[in-house]
């Protein structure tokens, strides 16, 4: 029924959903619901981006699902990345033949991932609606700015991307995702962390968009009418998330 609607009603059909989905589970505010969750996009975006790298290993979904399942017992999962790498790079030197580019999707999506199930566990919900305003709004202000003031070309690699709206939407997510912030931490250190989540969120869309270039891919999937894969939905919070965590330990 939905594949009959306009490509702007799918998108605003698909975008109310999650929206909602999100608030109930954010409302809940149950790790154990979060980290499923998140679990579910995790799994999709991982399959997303085996296929953006052009790869295909059954043993690689297998540990992709069982560093998750650890995830949950485990008390600094961002650590599990650097276990994966021992594995892939122990695994490389004993039988030589193994394909180096198999520890690719674990570095991204996998480890922004935990990465943002770390930032649920460190500093709660509200720090996860801060990720979620500041992210958005990052993506939403420089959509609008770049239409109305966008001349100068951003990057090659993603060609409808200005400058100008770049530093519109930072501008915007900074200023109403720092006051988010004060609810988390200290106003000088709410800049600080949206400032550097904004760009950080920034290049986690560009990146993606390179990759999608690479593969020569409109889209990551299909699996959300009007947007594409979850990786298009989730690129700005796989960098974002990253550097906000890390940013708020380096300060707080």
């Amino acid at each position: 029924m939905i594949q009959n609607l306009s490509e702007f009603q799918q998108r605003l059909i698909t975008g109310v959903g999650l929206i909602a989905l999100v608030l109930v589970i954010g409302l809940i505010d149950s790790f154990t619901l979060t980290w499923a969750f998140l679990g579910m996009v995790y799994i999709i975006a991982f399959f997303e981006a085996m296929r953006l790298f052009g790869l295909r290993s059954n043993s690689a979904f297998f540990w992709a699902a069982f560093i998750w399942i650890v995830a949950y017992f485990y008390p600094n999962p961002d650590d599990l990345f650097f276990f994966v790498a021992v594995v892939f790079g122990a695994s490389i030197a004993y039988f030589h033949n193994f394909d180096k580019r198999l520890l690719l999707p674990f570095l991204y999506p996998v480890s922004g991932m935990l990465f943002i199930l770390m930032l649920y566990r460190d500093f709660g919900i509200m720090t996860m609606f801060w990720l979620v305003v500041t992210v958005t709004l990052t993506d939403t202000g420089a959509y609008f700015t770049g239409k109305k003031f966008g001349k100068t070309k951003f990057s090659d690699t993603s060609p409808n991307k200005t400058l100008e709206g770049v530093f519109g939407g930072i501008f915007l997510a900074t200023v109403i995702g720092s006051l988010i912030g004060t609810l988390v931490v200290p106003f000088w250190i709410a800049v600080v962390v949206t400032l550097i989540t904004s760009v950080a969120s920034v290049f986690g869309d560009l990146f993606e968009s390179y990759l999608k270039r690479e593969a020569g891919v409109k889209d990551s999937g299909d699996i959300l009418p009007g947007h594409g894969g979850v990786l298009d939905r989730i690129d700005g919070y796989l960098f974002g998330a990253v550097m906000m965590l890390i940013s708020m330990r380096a300060l707080i």
